[in-house]
């Protein structure tokens, strides 16, 4: 199986990490900040430019749409280990404080998803309301 856009993504990706190492250089940081990001957010914007402007065919397009699906769940399972390391040496405030978010983002689960799903339920009932009503006229 050919994967097409690898050479876009491998462009964005030096572009991108050599921007965030010069980021990180000019605020005074030594690591690289955001080049992942900045590389990310370059092949969106390329290659809907390149599409846009019909230089880029079919299959590339789908290779681009392929790497992108598999890039992002990558960076932030990277972003989350780089996360941990962190509040494991910040102490225990970091650890407390990371482990608070969590509780409460899984406790307001439940609740989000009875108000997302009560907003469909309505808007169907109303439409099935408006047939039935239709109908009977």
């Amino acid at each position: 199986m050919a994967i097409f856009g690898t050479a876009l993504l491998s462009i964005c990706l030096l572009t991108g990490l050599l921007l965030g190492k010069l980021l990180g250089i000019v605020i005074g940081v030594d690591a690289n900040v955001g080049g992942v990001g900045i590389a990310m957010l370059m092949l969106i914007v390329v290659a809907e430019k390149l599409h846009q402007s019909g230089h880029m065919p079919q299959p590339s397009r789908n290779g681009i749409l392929f790497w992108s699906s598999i890039y992002i769940p990558i960076v932030v399972a990277m972003a989350a280990s780089q996360n941990v390391r962190a509040a494991i040496t910040g102490g225990p405030a970091a650890i407390i404080a990371g482990t608070l978010v969590v509780a409460i983002s899984f406790a307001l689960v439940p609740l989000i998803s009875r108000l997302g799903s009560s907003d469909d339920i309505d808007a169907s009932v109303s439409v099935q309301q408006s047939k039935t009503d239709g109908g009977e006229q």
